[in-house]
């Protein structure tokens, strides 16, 4: 698997205009997937962040292994960043994020105050890579479809302001950075849909996948595929080397459900989308794809 160039002219630009829109918000709502909570953090974000307070969202909770959403949290914490986790699905979570926001700027606000500025609704940035879920949330803020929402990545194109009570919001167009040169960051980011998944070869990345999850959640593997796996022995692989394991899996899935070539040759391919679309709709359960030990 090999690392990706990515950085088409609209997010380039959509740099450009967030560095300039930073002058104008009182902090930045940083969003990352609770499933790749490192592999989704765009590492620019903090270059053209600055001293800006910054609340991390943690989005897609309910996708993710709940356990592992808490070890994350308490992983943050113990770094001194500010961490909340919702689920823009149902709500879940987005009552913290005005207070959190509060809290960031209170010193500003003080700073203000002594200096005869009277309080006005905050402004904040929102910001993360496609497909984390930012028009979700604004959504939810809002309590009304403020924004365009889609299950690809790329939906938001231009930056828009959203005014609520209170606050003020600028959505952004997802922004990736210029190279994903980490194999298994780009593998993950893959997974989660925050980039397509047609960018890699899908049946890698279907075996990528199945190494992965072969050693941290084989129940799932074995209740909705029927595999019977060893964690143990899957513990000590590669995924990225030794994906030639996954080949009989993906065969057996193929079998499984019904997805058959001419001439009776399981469709690899197909099963491979299945699992990927299947991990990506919460089919397969609840899946992290980082664990912070790891």
């Amino acid at each position: 698997m090999r690392s990706i160039n990515w950085f088409p002219g609209h997010m380039a630009k959509a740099r450009r205009e967030m560095t300039e829109s930073l002058r104008r918000v009182d902090a930045v709502i940083e969003l990352v997937d609770a499933r790749l909570p490192v592999s989704s953090a765009n590492p620019m974000l903090a270059e053209m962040a600055g001293v800006k307070p910054r609340v991390l969202v943690m989005t897609r909770t309910d996708l993710a292994d709940e356990s592992v959403t808490t070890a994350w949290i308490r992983h943050f914490h113990r770094t001194g960043r500010e961490v909340l986790g919702v689920d823009a699905r149902s709500g879940r979570g987005i009552d913290q994020i005005q207070p959190a926001l509060e809290q960031a700027v209170a010193a500003k606000r003080a700073r203000d105050l002594r200096r005869g500025i009277r309080p006005r609704a905050v402004k904040a940035m929102v910001v993360g890579i496609p497909n984390v879920g930012k028009s979700s949330l604004i959504n939810r803020l809002a309590g009304k479809a403020a924004t365009a929402i889609g299950d690809r990545p790329g939906i938001t194109k231009i930056q828009q302001w959203i005014r609520l009570s209170g606050l003020e919001l600028l959505d952004t167009p997802g922004v990736l950075w210029p190279k994903l040169d980490d194999p298994h960051a780009a593998a993950r980011l893959a997974l989660s849909g925050a980039i397509k998944a047609q960018v890699l070869d899908v049946q890698e990345l279907a075996a990528y996948f199945l190494i992965w999850a072969g050693a941290h959640y084989p129940a799932q593997l074995r209740e909705r595929y029927g595999l019977e796996l060893d964690p143990g022995a899957l513990k000590e692989a590669n995924p990225l080397e030794d994906m030639a394991l996954a080949g009989g899996w993906l065969e057996q899935i193929a079998v499984k459900r019904g997805l058959i070539r001419r001439g009776g040759i399981p469709d690899t391919e197909r099963a491979s989308e299945l699992v990927l679309r299947e991990l990506q709709t919460g089919k397969l359960g609840r899946i992290s794809l980082e664990w912070p030990d790891t």
